[in-house]
This record gives structure tokens, C-alpha cells and sequence, in this order.
């Protein structure tokens, strides 16, 4: 099964679209086996007998997801701007003093708008991985378009951080029907979009091991679900920033105790101002305060459980 959903199946029979509970099993289980977890990739033992890792990552999406609603006035621009001009540089400093290394998500506009902010990445020895084009939703694309895309971002970042990506975050975490395909077909060696384990797995299509290596995010650990705001809508969603720093301490502090992996999502537009840069230092100093931690890029995560796994290679994309 390639296609099916309830609109699809009744526009193929000229029918009205059945809703989910018409569905028959064969329906409703091939949605569910498009893309499941397979095996945990959480390996016996982590780099240098550390007991935990950790990874940081950033998503650089500055002005492009305003340019992706086609918002082109200045006043929502200059927000992302701000990620640019004032968050980045707070980050990277602190990233620096702390000793950690981080990777960065950054959508291609991004990168073609502020090509040295990317190379600055790698050459501070961050990793740099694909994280769309424009921040486009994946899941309103046609299969060639968002393969385009895809590859259209691996070429363009490659140019200009002279490294080929090897790992992908889909804009908005949006996992379409085709999108596992175009990733096996671009060779990458992991994901970072989809949530079904706190450690890393193995994912699987219809039942078939992939070899790709997922590292899960969640919304728990991403700083937008709590600092976003919408000025036009009553959906104003804010929390006191000392209140996060605390449910990402105890997020840590439980992946520590388990001997799995910490991972977080921030943004520099979000995390990048002063109140809340605070949040990252202390998360910073609490994660760094224990010593037998080992920090590390998503692709560093994803080579290391995959060594230890044997895990092979993915299928050829169908």
C-alpha cells in the first residue's frame, strides 16, 4: 500500500470519503505500518564509559517561516532576523564556553541568505543537517516536489559548508507518505522528526528494517511550544522561562539516571533572548555539572549507535 487515506479511497471509487471508522483493517493498519519504530538503538555502552548523552540542537529557520506563509512584511521578518543578528552569536558562546558541540537544522534559505553563519558552524566543529528548504510543510507537497526540495538542500548546503549533510529534521517535525523514500534515497544515516522512544531506534517501513537511525525529538524538549506567541489570535501560549529550565533539568536528569540520551530543540530566535538565553546557560552548566557525560552531534549519536547495533545499511528507496 503506497496511497490510502479517507479521501483518496472515496475519490477513487467516485464516492463520498468514507470516515476512519468505515475504514477496513487492511486501511487502517497501513497507516499505522508506514513508518513504525523497530529496534531500540540504545547501545550498552556510550563513548569514553560515559553513562549518558547529550545532544544540543538548534534550528536556524530565521526569516524563512514567515516566507513560507508568504508574510514578507519587515515586522515578522525582523523577529527571525533577530535569530540571525542576536541569537546566534549568544549561542554559539555559550556552546563555546561550555565545551559542547551542537547541530544545527538549517532550512537552505536560511543558509543562501547568511552562508557564513553556516560554514561558522562547521568550522566551530557543529554539525550542519537539512531542515527544508523554506520550512515548507512536507505534508502538503506531491512526492516530486518534495524530493526536489530535499535533494535541492543537500546540494545547496553541502556548497556552502563544504560538508554533505547526513542527517535530516523535517520542517515542523512533518512526516509525509513519502517522505522515509526520499530520505533512504538521499543515503542520509538518521532522522530527527519522529517521537516514538526517548533513545534512538531503528525505523522500520511495513515491517522492513530501514537501517535509518531515528533521533527522537519531542515537543516536551523544544523551546516554541512554550515561548511562541501569535499576535493576531487569542493563542497566546507563554511560560516564565525559569519554569523550563526546570522540566528540562528533570528531562535530563531521568535520561542520566537511565543511561540513555538527552536531546533538545531550541531555536535562536526563541531561546536567543536575554531572559531565556539564561535558561540555556543554566541548562548548560546542570547537564555540564556531571561528569561522566558525552556530548555530541546528532550524526556522532547516530554513527555510535549504529557501530554498536551492526546496523546495516537502508533499503533502496521504492
Amino acid at each position: 500500500m503506497t496511497e490510502s487515506g479517507a479521501e483518496k479511497s472515496g475519490a477513487e471509487n467516485g464516492t463520498a470519503p468514507r470516515a476512519p471508522w468505515q475504514w477496513p483493517e487492511e486501511e487502517w493498519r497501513g497507516h499505522v505500518e508506514r513508518v513504525r519504530a523497530g529496534r531500540g538503538l540504545k547501545p550498552a555502552r556510550w563513548p569514553q564509559g560515559a553513562r549518558a548523552a547529550v545532544a544540543f540542537s538548534f534550528d536556524p529557520d530565521h526569516e524563512t517561516i514567515p516566507l513560507r506563509d508568504a508574510e514578507v512584511m519587515p515586522g515578522k521578518l525582523s523577529q527571525g532576523e533577530y535569530g540571525a543578528r542576536v541569537g546566534v552569536p549568544r549561542i554559539l558562546r555559550l556552546l563555546e564556553r561550555y565545551a559542547v558541540p551542537a547541530t544545527f537544522f538549517m532550512p537552505a534559505v536560511s543558509a543562501l541568505l547568511r552562508p557564513g553563519e553556516a560554514r561558522g558552524y562547521v568550522e566551530s566543529g557543529h554539525e550542519v543537517a537539512i531542515h527544508g528548504w523554506i520550512h515548507e510543510r512536507n505534508m502538503e507537497l506531491g512526492r516530486r516536489d518534495e524530493r526536489e526540495l530535499a535533494f535541492r538542500c543537500a546540494d545547496v548546503l553541502e556548497r556552502i559548508t563544504g560538508q554533505r549533510p547526513v542527517g535530516i529534521r523535517t520542517p515542523s517535525w512533518d512526516f509525509s507518505e513519502h517522505t522515509l523514500d526520499i530520505t533512504l534515497e538521499l543515503g542520509l544515516s538518521y532522522d530527527s522528526s519522529l517521537m516514538a522512544d526517548d533513545d534512538p531506534y531503528e525505523i522500520l517501513s511495513y515491517g522492513k528494517p530501514t537501517g535509518l537511525v531515528e533521533i527522537p525529538p519531542e515537543w516536551i524538549r523544544d523551546d516554541a511550544v512554550y515561548f511562541n506567541m501569535d499576535r493576531y489570535s487569542a493563542v497566546r501560549p507563554y511560560t516564565v522561562p525559569r519554569h523550563v529550565l526546570g522540566l528540562w533539568q528533570d528531562e535530563f536528569d531521568a535520561a542520566y539516571a537511565e543511561g540513555g540520551l538527552f536531546e533538545i530543540t531550541m531555536h535562536p530566535h526563541v531561546i536567543g533572548h536575554r531572559s531565556r538565553a539564561v535558561v540555556l546557560e543554566q541548562l548548560l552548566e546542570h547537564v555540564c555539572g556531571r561528569e561522566d557525560v558525552w556530548y555530541a552531534t546528532h550524526a556522532q549519536v547516530a554513527d555510535h549507535v549504529r557501530r554498536e547495533a551492526a546496523l546495516g545499511d537502508g533499503l533502496p528507496a521504492a
